[in-house]
């Protein structure tokens, strides 16, 4: 699950810098074990120099947390990644 093709949205190129992007499907290629087809980041604004990332799933239940030393200039960003068994999509909560 999510070794396809990968796309971004608009939104996410809009919203976040392509190393957070990277970042982001990194996070879902370390995932050990079963994976979700749907994963979700939350992205909080720490500071001008710091984000902190909750990356979760549901099924099986996951919860991990980053900081980051990478700004983003939303105070909350929420973004999920889908595999829809042809292709993975990045897109922002607001896209869904």
């Amino acid at each position: 699950m999510f070794d396809k093709m990968k796309y971004v949205t608009s939104g996410i190129n809009r919203t976040l810098d392509y190393k957070v992007q990277v970042m982001l499907w990194r996070m879902i290629d370390s995932l050990q074990g079963e994976k979700d087809y749907i994963q979700v980041f939350e992205l909080v604004r720490v500071d001008d120099h710091t984000t902190k990332i909750v990356h979760k799933q549901e099924n099986p239940e996951y919860k991990k947390s980053y900081l980051i030393h990478e700004s983003i200039n939303e105070n909350l960003v929420r973004v999920f990644v889908i595999d829809d068994g042809d292709y993975a999509t990045m897109l922002l909560a607001s896209e869904y």
